[in-house]
């Protein structure tokens, strides 16, 4: 092994040392970043060895910098997450809750199908895992404990229907995949649709099953409105403006009427006119929403701005052909290659976020898929196909990450919004069936990649 690959790995291996310290990420990667380059440095000169890496490595940083801040797609992140904190601020969720309460009020498990159901919608209308579940805890978990569900079903299910919508469109995690991956951002939510659907079909299965084997688990209401014309059109009403809305960011996208930076502005105006006719907007939530609006973002673009230093000098390095060539002496196939790329995720994901992941590992990673050779169908109008594939395949992989311990943040986000009586080993025992759910779903769409492909495809065409 010659110097690079050793400074590969000890780049690796001090990334993730440092990662147990508690020092914030951003500052880790581009320390870690700039540490590596001085010792390449410093042993180009001492040692005479060839690392490449020298004073021209930090112009190259700058010069990568400028040109992802120049990037108009990234501006839809802060539309879409001031898109999903005004709608969390707006109180439609609680209005489809209560809609959707007496709706399936004589289905048993009902309680819980209501709250999969408006994950889903909160989903493609927010984006956002911590305002869904912290939404959808605060609303539907005090009466589906006081209605007599057992805590792990409840917690359960609130966790996994709030982490939707890190995969159903809008995504900013999708917006990030396709901006890491040079793909069209309209590829990836189209191609996220089937499969964020799919993962929402297979919890409402999971619950009827529950409900019917274990009644005592999921028990009906005792005060169950009959189902008439008067109680759908209830529903009907109080959904519609959601669906207005969803419809005019993802339909626009779809039909080609707007870029999804473009979408990202109708979605945040949209928001603002919801939270206006529901009589839930003042100066005061508004101050609020802009201000967890540039926290968030600021979060997100710190990591993006040590990511972008890590990369590059781990590409510098060779860091991409000392992977790539990991990877390829493997004994397995091109499935069984990408196989061990998702459970390699997986395991990352019960310790880092989905933003570091993102930034760091696919790029590296995406080389080696397109050299695999895999025969995904792009039904001859998508360009990369392999490549779209397999971003939904790492999404919906990233999405257990937020159910997994010790990192688990959908767990923390509901953990502080419930009372003192609920442990952490009680979510902990209700997110199990909806992990292995989420990797049913994996499964299902890496056997069929046409639910990734078709309907991009059918747009294009």
């Amino acid at each position: 092994m010659d110097v690079n690959g050793i400074l590969v790995i000890g780049m690796m291996l001090c990334f993730i040392g440092l990662l147990f310290t508690g020092y914030p990420i951003a500052f880790i990667l581009g320390g870690v970043a700039m540490l590596f380059t001085l010792i390449g440095y410093c042993s180009d000169i001492w040692f005479g060895t060839i690392t490449g890496l020298d004073f021209m490595t930090i112009g190259l940083v700058v010069n990568r910098l400028y040109k992802v801040m120049y990037n108009w797609i990234l501006i839809a992140l802060p539309m879409f997450i001031f898109m999903g904190l005004m709608l969390d601020q707006s109180g439609i969720a609680e209005k489809m809750m209560i809609a959707m309460q007496a709706l399936f009020g004589k289905i048993r498990g009902g309680l819980a199908i209501s709250v999969t159901l408006i994950g889903i919608l909160l989903a493609a209308a927010t984006g956002i895992i911590g305002a869904s579940v912290v939404l959808l805890g605060l609303l539907s978990l005090p009466a589906m404990l006081g209605q007599g569900y057992s805590k792990p079903l409840a917690l359960g299910t609130v966790c996994a229907s709030g982490t939707l919508g890190i995969l159903i469109p809008p995504s900013i995690m999708l917006v990030m995949m396709a901006d890491q991956l040079s793909l069209p951002v309209g590829d990836l939510f189209m191609g996220a649709l089937f499969p964020g659907i799919i993962l929402g079909v297979l919890y409402m299965i999971y619950i009827l099953i529950v409900g019917f084997l274990y009644p005592q688990t999921a028990p009906l209401a005792k005060d169950r409105p009959e189902l008439e014309f008067k109680l759908i059109w209830a529903v009907f009403k109080t959904i519609l403006p959601t669906a207005a809305l969803i419809l005019a960011v993802l339909g626009s996208i779809f039909a080609g009427l707007a870029t999804p930076t473009e979408a990202s502005g109708i979605g945040a105006l949209g928001s603002i006119i919801l939270a206006m006719a529901n009589r839930k907007l003042n100066l005061k939530i508004f101050k609020k929403v802009l201000r967890d609006t540039f926290n968030t973002t600021g979060y997100i673009f710190g990591i993006l701005v040590g990511a972008t230093c890590f990369a590059l000098v781990l590409r510098e390095l060779g860091g991409d052909e000392f992977i790539a060539n990991s990877f390829n002496v493997l004994p397995f196939g091109p499935y069984g290659i990408i196989t061990v790329i998702l459970i390699m995720v997986f395991f990352l994901g019960f310790f880092l976020d989905w933003i570091e992941i993102t930034l760091i590992i696919l790029p590296i990673l995406s080389p080696v898929v397109s050299g695999l050779g895999l025969e995904i169908s792009g039904f001859g109008t998508i360009d990369n196909p392999e490549l779209v594939w397999f971003a939904i395949l790492v999404a919906i992989s990233l999405q257990t990450s937020f159910l997994t311990p010790p990192v688990g943040f959908a767990i923390f986000y509901l953990k502080g919004v419930t009372s003192p009586d609920i442990m952490l080993m009680d979510i902990y025992k209700g997110v199990v069936p909806f992990i292995l759910l989420q990797l049913t779903g994996l499964f299902i769409v890496m056997i069929f990649p046409w639910l990734v492909t078709w309907l991009p495809s059918v747009a294009y065409g």
